[in-house]
């Protein structure tokens, strides 16, 4: 069983609620988040990449760490984790890309994988002027399949040339190499998306509630095996604890009470322009009404374990034993203790 922590790289993390701490990302802050995680038997740890923010009473990632440079300085500070950043394909070149993961890997041997991060909110993009348009929502993931081609071909061949679609490139290299193929994991939901993970990567992290993430893993596993690939599932939840069920379900309840809505509004209102039929931006509508359990927005749309240690460890023995997924990665209202609780309490309750 993987554990994973998605870092709070972004300003407030993944809660999206007045009831929640509210703060800046910090280079100290990751690195103790990652520290422990590493000290509990975590096996990854995740930086996200936003460029703008969605604003609102709670600022929800008006700030955010850059995602390679916060690896690489905690791939320095750290010995076994493995470290993912995220590229968001539209700000990085797919030479300058798969040079910045070598490097990682020559800090950190072994330990840095990659992120594929296609990009559904426009504004963001917008922002800096490289925005391609909205043709864009339907043609990301052929021009991320052209992109990720080009990365693996820099880490195993001398020279790269290629004249694509979207990319030239003439006689490029990247040396040193990683000294083993990077694990390349990507969230796409939709059937695009789920056609890009089957061919390119190794793992997709997905968020959904457990009658869905049945459906989801299983057609993985047939889809990657039909083409002799196996590419596993990571199942993404938001954790709270309580004393007993019923105070970890009121606490769950005042996150969603004082849910900051203006900043829900604007991620809803730019997702909302997403023509891709299935993805991220219909599963972040729905999640506006949905139960915390399956995946409600005051949580980004993760689903939410909470109860005492024992109801949550008993929660991942069945979703493991209903869907067979190899890892879960998680998030938390505060992290560091958060983590710390996990890896004494729960995780020793997993048969798994």
């Amino acid at each position: 069983m993987k554990y994973g922590v998605f870092l709070p790289s972004a300003r407030n993390g993944f809660t999206i609620s007045e009831a929640a701490p509210l703060y800046d990302p910090t280079f100290e802050h990751n690195l103790e988040t990652t520290l422990e995680a590493e000290k509990q038997g975590f096996d990854f740890a995740l930086s996200m990449m936003k460029w703008k923010g969605f604003g609102g009473s709670t600022g929800y990632w008006d700030s955010c760490l850059e995602t390679f440079t916060l690896v690489a300085a905690m791939a320095a500070r750290t010995s076994k984790i493995q470290l993912i950043p995220s590229t968001t394909l539209l700000t990085t070149h797919p030479a300058v890309c798969a040079r910045l993961i070598a490097t990682i890997n020559d800090i950190a041997p072994g330990r840095c994988g990659l992120n594929i991060v296609t990009g559904w909110n426009h504004i963001e993009y917008e922002s800096m002027g490289i925005w391609p348009g909205p043709d864009y929502y339907e043609r990301r993931y052929e021009y991320a399949s052209e992109y990720i081609e080009i990365v693996k071909r820099l880490w195993t061949e001398s020279d790269v040339s290629h004249e694509g679609e979207f990319f030239k490139l003439n006689a490029a290299n990247v040396n040193p190499k990683p000294s083993q193929m990077p694990t390349i994991v990507s969230a796409g939901q939709s059937p695009k998306g789920l056609d890009f993970t089957v061919s390119n990567a190794d793992y997709s992290f997905v968020m959904t509630g457990l009658d869905n993430l049945i459906d989801y893993s299983a057609n993985m596993r047939e889809r990657s095996s039909a083409i002799g690939r196996d590419v596993g599932t990571l199942a993404l939840y938001a954790v709270i604890t309580g004393r007993t069920d019923a105070e970890a379900q009121r606490l769950a309840e005042q996150v969603v009470a004082k849910a900051d809505k203006t900043a829900i509004g604007n991620i809803i209102g730019s997702a909302a322009l997403d023509t891709n039929k299935g993805g991220s931006s219909e599963h972040l509508r729905a999640a506006l009404s949905l139960p915390v359990e399956q995946g409600n927005m005051a949580f980004m749309s993760f689903p939410l374990l909470h109860g005492t240690h024992e109801t949550i460890a008993s929660k991942i023995n069945d979703i493991v034993a209903q869907t067979g997924v190899p890892g879960i990665m998680l998030s938390w209202l505060d992290f560091v203790p958060g983590i710390r609780e996990f890896g004494e309490k729960i995780a020793p309750k997993v048969k798994y």
